[in-house]
């Protein structure tokens, strides 16, 4: 397993990698939102077309890339890798429960504006608790969150626009799935360069449990028998591995899981219960009968691919690294708090990916034995993920801070 880590910005590394030597790309780069006033995260650097440009030459023909956006600028993004010669694939969407809001209130705002004191009427957490809250307290250990003050609108105007803010809750992420041209066919392409095609059967969806497999397979198998143009009796295909993979990725938390709707038994599926399938002059004839309402049951949400963050995943590795503040909101994490109550962790960057998420994508598009990239690497998981999953990998960062984090992240994992 080869594994290389360096140090600099990605738009002089890229220019001394190889032509096609490169089997995939994952990447985090910046969101250019401005995050917690980090500069790289305003740099531009996302929509540089010859960034993207560098990472189609490096990649062998045929290749993927999996580029994560923000919901504001992924269309900027996109469009910089669409110039740069890649072909747009699809969109995957990583949905979470985590986000934070980042809304203004415009009542207080102009409660502010006026120089009117509001008065205070209760609290309420900005964490992941709301035990033992208490009004004149602005944070409490044993919530692991902030206690905030919630006040009523002192003028008028204030009060007509009470409610009102400027932002959602940030609970998705776009990732963009491209693919460097092929050569020829896919099926020349992928016998040439090893490149081409996405990894559909090892990243199916599981199923949840043994009942949910029984039934799945009682929706492909059914009762009767599938006849061909020839008029021979060939058997149903069955898929015991799982369902296909769709483009939709989420954190299984409870907020996530309130959106899909939680079927009962009986309540869907078809099976068929007698009958064959029949070619007759090139038309589709059947005498066969179904049934409704097998005795599946679960939430819709175990159709789709679910990557959970493990709460020792961040700070893996990093024993004896110091611990600082990622941002002014974190309250979770594996590390200590200071005087605010704001979580310290060795592993401080802002961003930081579920491992198991980037094993996924990285086993998405890479094939066996290949190399990934990851241009913007930051505290390495797209490193992390692939050594876990037996790939090589190449990962470029700028900040030499990070890159010990990574270093560190990805050794542990070796």
């Amino acid at each position: 397993m080869m594994i290389e880590l360096l140090h600099g910005d990605c738009r002089d590394v890229l220019r001394t990698l190889a032509d096609n030597s490169i089997d995939s790309i994952v990447t985090d780069p910046p969101y250019e939102l401005g995050f917690m006033g980090k500069s790289w995260d305003a740099s531009g650097i996302a929509y540089d077309i010859t960034v993207w440009q560098e990472c189609l030459r490096v990649l062998k023909p045929g290749g993927h890339m999996l580029a994560f956006s923000g919901s504001r600028t992924y269309h900027r993004m996109a469009c910089a890798i669409e110039d740069a010669g890649f072909q747009i694939r699809d969109q995957i969407m990583w949905v979470y429960g985590s986000g934070f809001p980042k809304s203004l209130n415009i009542s207080k705002a102009i409660d502010k504006a006026a120089g009117a004191e509001r008065e205070v009427i209760g609290v309420r957490t900005d964490g992941m608790s709301a035990t033992a809250m208490k009004p004149d307290k602005g944070w409490n250990a044993n919530s692991m969150g902030s206690v905030l003050n919630v006040t009523a609108p002192a003028t008028a105007e204030a009060k007509e626009w009470n409610g009102w803010g400027t932002a959602l809750k940030p609970a998705h992420e776009p990732i963009v799935l491209a693919r460097k041209p092929i050569e020829g066919t896919v099926a020349n392409n992928v016998l040439t360069y090893g490149t081409g095609g996405i990894n559909i059967d090892g990243c199916r969806v599981g199923y949840s449990d043994d009942y949910d497999k029984k039934h799945q397979e009682d929706i492909r198998k059914g009762t009767g028998t599938f006849f061909g143009g020839n008029g021979v009796a060939v058997s149903p295909q069955i898929d015991m591995q799982g369902r296909f993979p769709a483009n939709f990725i989420h954190d299984g938390s409870d907020e996530v899981l309130e959106l899909f709707p939680n079927n009962v038994k009986g309540q869907v599926g078809m099976k068929k219960t007698a009958g064959d399938f029949r070619f007759i002059d090139g038309d589709l004839d059947t005498v066969q009968k179904f049934q409704t309402g097998l005795s599946d049951s679960g939430s819709a949400a175990r159709f789709f691919y679910c990557a959970k963050a493990s709460k020792k995943d961040r700070n893996e590795g990093l024993d004896g690294f110091a611990e600082k503040r990622p941002d002014e909101r974190t309250t979770t994490g594996m590390g200590t708090f200071d005087e605010k109550g704001v979580a310290k962790q060795a592993n401080h960057h802002p961003t930081v990916k579920p491992t198991d998420l980037m094993r996924y994508l990285c086993r998405l598009i890479t094939p066996p034995n290949g190399t990934v990239l990851d241009p913007f690497t930051g505290s390495g998981s797209t490193g992390k993920a692939a050594v876990l999953e037996g790939f090589n990998f190449i990962g470029i960062e700028q900040s030499a801070e990070y890159v010990e984090i990574a270093k560190a992240r990805i050794e542990a994992a070796r």
